[in-house]
């Protein structure tokens, strides 16, 4: 699998790395120097900053979209016309129309388009999946999340503080991860509420999200994202009917990953827990890479894809709406 990289910066070089299965050949960005960088690094890979021409070479099988949020879904369709698989990064798009073209073409060419909804992926997450599916815990009833991180000195200069460019603040940044790994666990949710609000970057976007979100059988997920946790904070807490998988960090900055499992006996009283740790090496990037290369061989549809994303987006722009009126 032949493998262009559009957006060299810190993603495009996390998935250079971690092309298992593939090769890359052409790492792309609008700055020729971090294109250059990036190939590099990438044995027998070329560099350009001409996006377009990229997506339609022949020496490309697929394309993974590592850009601004602006630009993810005119990239992803324009790969997808050319026959080109795509990986692009969450949350798709700015709007969920704008991946109504995607989700087309791809149909027409008969491509894989997967979103990046990379959390699914991580070890701690898997596991809870698992347990989950395994049945033992009883059906879902909740779950309550917080995800956040404190910006940094010019945060408010940089391309997520332009709605133009990301098509909003924390809701679509980190929020959308929420609401993705939410709807994995609860389905769908047709009820939406929240607020958002920017308390303290001086810019035009949120910095602060709160969802409040139902699904038609009554499950409800409290999320809430922010620029203003200082230090960085990852918290996912599934609540069933007969225990619990509480999920922190991240890795890296956010602590080391962990996993606890609170299962209830029938007699209740403090529940037995089962506590797992990963303090390895992310290989998130790497697994979700291999189920893309899978999606492109049994000719399955991509999970999480266009449907997730625009899901996803869905919320927030609800969530916008409610806010602004």
């Amino acid at each position: 699998m032949r493998v262009a990289i559009i957006g060299c910066g810190l993603i495009g070089q996390k998935r250079a790395r971690n092309v298992a299965g593939g090769q890359v050949v052409l790492c792309c960005d609008r700055m020729s120097e971090r294109a250059q960088a990036l190939s590099s690094q990438c044995a027998g890979a070329a560099s350009t900053t001409d996006w377009q021409d990229a997506v339609k070479r022949p020496d490309v099988d697929a394309v993974m979209v590592a850009t601004s949020h602006d630009m993810l879904a005119p990239v992803a369709s324009l790969a997808a016309a050319h026959g080109k698989h795509v990986l692009a990064e969450k949350p798709g798009a700015r709007r969920a129309a704008e991946l109504d073209n995607v989700a087309a073409t791809a149909k027409r060419a008969q491509v894989a388009v997967r979103i990046g909804f990379n959390h699914r992926y991580h070890r701690a997450l898997r596991k809870a999946r698992e347990i989950f599916d395994s049945g033992v815990l009883g059906p879902p009833l909740y779950v309550r999340a917080r995800y956040g991180h404190g910006g940094r000195i010019g945060y408010e200069t940089e391309w997520r503080a332009a709605p133009h460019i990301s098509g909003g603040g924390e809701a679509i940044d980190q929020g959308v991860h929420l609401i993705d790994l939410a709807r994995w666990f609860l389905g769908d949710f047709p009820t939406v509420h929240g607020y958002v609000r920017t308390y303290f970057w001086q810019m035009p976007v949120e910095d602060n999200a709160f969802f409040l979100l139902k699904t038609a059988e009554g499950r409800v997920a409290s999320l809430h994202a922010s620029w203003t946790e200082w230090k960085n904070l990852f918290s996912f807490e599934l609540f069933c009917r007969m225990g619990k998988l509480e999920i922190s960090g991240l890795g890296g900055s956010y602590g080391v990953e962990r996993l606890i499992h609170y299962q209830m006996s029938p007699a209740m009283g403090p529940p037995e827990t089962i506590s797992y740790e990963y303090p390895m090496e992310d290989d998130s990037w790497q697994r979700e890479f291999e189920d893309f290369l899978d999606d492109i061989r049994l000719r399955r549809e991509p999970r999480p894809g266009v449907t997730d994303a625009q899901a996803a987006l869905r919320i927030i722009e609800r969530l916008y709406q409610e806010a602004h009126s």
